[in-house]
Formats: C-alpha cells, sequence, structure tokens
C-alpha cells in the first residue's frame, strides 16, 4: 500500500513540475515577443501588431475554447520530410484550425467568396483536411504589405497510405492496358499490311478498322497523360478518341453488309476480290463519321445543357458534353442493331443452303471472324458507357474488358481464322530460301487462279 501511494505522490509531483504533462503544447515558429513580417521573425515593438496567442476551435467549429497550454518555440522537426509553408487569411482557399489536443487541422478547398459558410457546414461537405500531430507544426502572425494572415510550417505528410485502388488501377494499370493494347492492334495493322493475300475486300476492311481501334487507344492513353494539363488536349484527346471509335463502328457495319451482300449474290467469288467496293464503303463509312462527329462539336459548343456549360466555365479541364455525347454513340448503337440483323439473316441463309464448296467454306470464316470481332468491340463499348458511372467499380470492370479486347482482335484476325498465316509468314520473310516449290507449272492452258484470304 505504501509503494502504491509513493507511485501517485511522484505523479502528483511530476505533473505539477513538468507543464507539458497537463497542458497541451502549442509550437510558435518565432519566439514569443516576435512574429513574422514578411519572411523574417521581427520584435513586436516594431510592428503595429500585438502579440501571437492561440486561438482553439473544436471539430465542430466552436472558437475560443478555454485550453490549458504552453508555447514550444522553433521550427518543426520534420527529418528527412520537406518543409512547406501554409498561409490563412481573408477568403483563403487554405483553413487553418489549433484543436483542443494540440492538434493542427488544415482544411483545403475552403468556399470562395460568395459561397461562405458556417464552419459546420464545411464539416457536413466532408472537406478534405489533414491533421499534424504537436511538434510536427509551427505557427504564426505574419504580415506581408500590409496583409495579415496566420502563417503555419509544416511537415510533409506522409505518403505510404496514398497509393489506393483507385490510384493504382486508373494511373497504373489503365496506362498499361493501353500500352498493350496499341501493340496489338499495330501488330494486325503491320500484318495486313505486308501480307498481299490480306489484302482483298474483307482484309481492307479489317485493316481500317484495326487503324480505327489503334486511333482510339492511341488518343485515350494521351488522355489519360494529360489529365492534369491544359484542358485544350483534354478536348482535342476525347473528340479523336470518339470519332476514331464512331469510324471503326462503321466500318464494322460495312463489313457486315459486306459479308451478307457476298452470301446473297450468285457470283460470290468475283464480288469477294472486287476492290472498287471498298470505295463505296469508304465514301459510307467516312462520310458518317465525318457528319457525325461535326454535329456533335457543334453541338458541344453551341447547344448543350446550360448546366454543363456553366459547369466547364470555370473549370479546368473541359471534357465533352453530354449532348455531343449523345449525338456520338446513338449512331453507334444504332450500327450495333443493323449488326445484329445482318447476323440474324445470314444464319438464316446458312440453314437454307448446303452448298460445300471452297469459296463458301472461306464466307463462312469471314462470316464467324466478322461475328467475334463484333461481339469483342460491341461488349467493350457496352463496358465503355457504363464507365461514365459515378461507381468505381464499372470503371474497374472497362478497365479489365479493355485489356482483353485487342489480345482477342489480334486472336481473331491473325491466328484463328487466317489458316494459312504462318506460311504466308514464311513466305514472305523468307522469300526463295524457305518457299516450297509450286504444285504445278503454269502453262498457257492452266487457268490463272485469282487469290482470295484464306478466312
Amino acid at each position: 500500500m505504501s509503494t502504491l501511494w509513493t507511485i501517485l505522490s511522484t505523479l502528483i509531483v511530476c505533473a505539477w513540475c513538468d507543464p507539458s504533462l497537463s497542458k497541451v503544447r502549442v509550437n510558435k515558429c518565432c519566439e514569443e515577443n516576435e512574429i513574422y513580417v514578411q519572411n523574417y521573425c521581427t520584435n513586436i515593438n516594431e510592428t503595429r501588431e500585438t502579440k501571437w496567442r492561440p486561438i482553439f476551435t473544436s471539430e465542430h467549429g466552436r472558437s475560443n475554447q478555454q485550453i490549458d497550454y504552453f508555447i514550444a518555440t522553433g521550427s518543426p522537426d520534420c527529418g528527412s520530410h520537406q518543409q512547406w509553408s501554409i498561409y490563412h487569411y481573408v477568403n483563403s482557399q487554405d483553413v487553418l484550425r489549433l484543436l483542443p489536443n494540440g492538434k493542427l487541422r488544415h482544411y483545403i478547398n475552403r468556399p470562395l467568396e460568395g459561397e461562405e459558410e458556417e464552419f459546420e457546414e464545411m464539416n457536413k461537405k466532408k472537406m478534405v483536411f489533414y491533421d499534424y500531430d504537436s511538434g510536427k507544426y509551427c505557427l504564426d502572425k505574419r504580415v506581408e504589405n500590409g496583409t495579415l494572415s496566420e502563417y503555419a510550417l509544416v511537415c510533409d505528410p506522409k505518403h505510404e497510405n496514398h497509393w489506393t485502388n483507385e490510384m493504382l488501377m486508373r494511373n497504373i494499370v489503365n496506362p498499361v492496358t493501353h500500352i498493350v493494347a496499341i501493340g496489338c492492334f499495330l501488330a494486325v495493322l503491320i500484318f495486313f499490311l505486308v501480307m498481299p493475300p490480306l489484302k482483298d475486300l474483307v482484309g481492307r476492311v479489317l485493316l481500317t478498322i484495326t487503324l480505327c481501334l489503334l486511333i482510339n487507344q492511341v488518343a485515350d492513353l494521351i488522355r489519360l497523360l494529360t489529365v492534369f494539363k491544359s484542358n485544350v488536349s483534354i478536348i482535342v484527346t476525347e473528340t479523336v478518341s470518339y470519332v476514331s471509335l464512331l469510324g471503326a463502328f462503321f466500318w464494322l457495319n460495312s463489313l457486315g453488309y459486306c459479308i451478307w451482300k457476298i452470301f446473297k449474290s450468285r457470283n460470290a467469288y468475283l464480288r469477294m476480290t472486287d476492290y472498287r467496293q471498298y470505295r463505296y464503303y469508304s465514301l459510307y463509312a467516312w462520310l458518317s463519321t465525318a457528319v457525325t462527329g461535326f454535329l456533335a462539336i457543334f453541338a458541344h459548343y453551341t447547344l448543350d445543357y446550360e448546366v454543363v456549360k456553366s459547369h466547364f466555365k470555370n473549370d479546368e479541364q473541359e471534357q465533352i458534353g453530354s449532348l455531343a455525347m449523345i449525338i456520338f454513340f446513338v449512331p453507334v448503337a444504332f450500327t450495333v442493331l443493323v449488326n445484329v440483323f445482318i447476323v440474324k439473316t445470314i444464319i438464316k441463309l446458312l440453314r437454307t443452303r448446303r452448298n460445300s464448296g471452297q469459296i463458301y467454306k472461306q464466307l463462312k470464316r469471314s462470316f464467324r471472324m466478322f461475328v467475334l470481332v463484333f461481339l469483342v468491340m460491341s461488349v467493350n463499348w457496352v463496358f465503355f458507357l457504363m464507365s461514365f458511372s459515378t461507381l468505381d467499380g464499372l470503371v474497374y470492370c472497362y478497365i479489365i474488358v479493355n485489356t482483353f479486347q485487342a489480345p482477342l482482335y489480334l486472336y481473331i484476325c491473325l491466328i484463328k481464322y487466317p489458316k494459312s498465316i504462318s506460311k504466308m509468314i514464311r513466305d514472305t520473310c523468307c522469300y526463295d530460301n524457305c518457299r516450297q516449290e509450286p504444285e504445278y507449272k503454269w502453262s498457257s492452258a492452266t487457268p490463272m487462279r485469282l487469290h482470295t484470304t484464306d478466312f
């Protein structure tokens, strides 16, 4: 019992002797009789200001809390972290509050002048803030060119917990998946450019679709990398991205119509090798893309909703408005519906016909390839629309789906259906060194064989 009494008496005496055990510590940058004038500590007698005294404010905004405190002068001990300054003056974006427990709370993005609110309302809006422990900050009064402010020198906050799932998915995974997609589309584009057997009508249409998807991924990657830069780059990259995606779907619609027309035609062989039709498909696809893109941009700058326009007026990063987005993607939905009708019609034709010729088998391979490309692009587009939701899960789903679009596209166009792709690569790259002997020799009596893609 005597031992316990001795310990308690010792604690009471230590608390009476050391004020830090019973009072809140407040860190002051300059000495007690000094304040900041410009960037230097100046004696209070050389100024017209009064001494700085701490004002404690509760977390609910009640100021002038009566707290026992003692002042510790000097700069904060930041160790290896950097020091940076915060200025709190009238109508400033930064708000400094000294809490009753001795911590300094820094609120960020306070409402501007004309939007003044009570401190309780600021708390209700869950403003971004950071608390600095005692010893990691110092406060003082500061005078510069007649402007009075509260000055704080704080230690740079720790960053070990700043890597959230959102930052990882948006800033790391998303750009990496775009780079992978660019590589896949670029490989398909190169093969369709250098392989002569892939340059028939279907191959040319696929080449153009690949080019549009490649531009879409490149523009979207640039938008991700310049999201914190000028708003002009955001507008340009989004426009290029949406226009190229729109063009890809118009060309996909042209491919579906091309295959449907070949199935309907009696002379499918000649129609499959007719390069002149590519001009007509180009006229349809590029003209539709250009007109739709022009209408969307025109609507964004002249006809978009007033709420959106007023929001963009003061926003640093202007983006494509809602009306322009509708104009961009309603035609895409229309082409998707038309392609569904084309697929349904061709399936009916396949059920009614019993042709088993080589050309007919090639047409069936081209049709299966079109269906798979149509499914891959449509699913990716649906998840892209869902990514505009405020739910982070839908954004993550689009990032994952977009990861698989380009590899699947490469597999469909270069591996699955062109059966002789390995032989074509060997013949094209090796020339005469590894080319096999022809199965027969040309002669005047041998009829000419028109070459078609082995889809």
